[in-house]
């Protein structure tokens, strides 16, 4: 009888033990992997990835000092522009073009070009932004792109212009006039106004320059260094 007990109980212990093992190994199953550490290497190429790659539009606000999206399309600076009839495109669909990212389409425009700078637009602009101040930014943004300029005469103009000031320190009616004729060869266009502007004294046979003509030569100088530093 004893015998028979003792067996019953080490059967008894025998199968909880194998029972406990069987738990633990169940117990195992469902333990969740231990999570492995971080890619460092790949998380930081995500990063990388993410960084915001200068645009056009950016090197616009450091030209201008605005954000392009202050503009909200009212539409107000074309419909007061003197010279919009003339205008491939609307001034402030440039700027909505900028805004898009479409910029080989509102660099190739003439509307930057044939803007007088009149100031009309920015002064009515009801949200502050200085239209005119952005399309000298974008003539500027096309030249250094190496943008193919449709109206050449007036850029041969802004050259002749700015000439002028570099060596004068202001314009000089006579020294323009005879540098954009000899720029675009159109010798005899408006040719028959100039007696009329001598006897009035609108031209004078020679210029007026600035006493300090060195400090105006510096200027050019060192925007002329700041371009050739700026990748294209």
């Amino acid at each position: 009888m004893i015998c028979r007990e003792a067996q019953t109980r080490k059967a008894d212990k025998n199968m909880s033990g194998n029972a406990l093992k069987d738990t633990k190994k169940l117990q195992a199953s469902f333990v969740p992997p231990t999570p492995s550490a971080p890619d460092t290497a790949q998380e930081h190429s995500e990063t990388a990835n993410q960084k915001h790659i200068r645009s056009i539009a950016d090197e616009i606000t450091e030209k201008t000092f605005q954000n392009v999206s202050l503009c909200y399309q009212c539409g107000k600076c074309s419909a007061g522009c003197p010279v919009r009839f003339y205008m491939e495109v609307a001034p402030n669909k440039i700027v909505r073009l900028i805004q898009l990212g479409l910029y080989e389409e509102a660099l190739n425009s003439n509307t930057p070009w044939l803007c007088a700078g009149c100031l009309t637009c920015s002064t009515r602009c009801p949200n502050s932004f200085d239209l005119a101040k952005f399309m000298d930014a974008v003539r500027e943004v096309a030249l250094e792109k190496g943008v193919e300029v449709g109206e050449r005469d007036i850029l041969n103009f802004h050259k002749a212009f700015l000439d002028q000031i570099k060596h004068h320190g202001r314009s000089y009616e006579v020294g323009l006039v005879a540098d954009y004729k000899m720029r675009t060869l159109n010798l005899l266009q408006d040719v028959d106004s100039a007696p009329g502007m001598f006897v009035k004294g609108k031209l004078s046979v020679l210029p007026h320059n600035v006493k300090d003509k060195k400090s105006v030569k510096e200027i050019f100088e060192k925007t002329s260094i700041k371009k050739n530093q700026t990748p294209l």
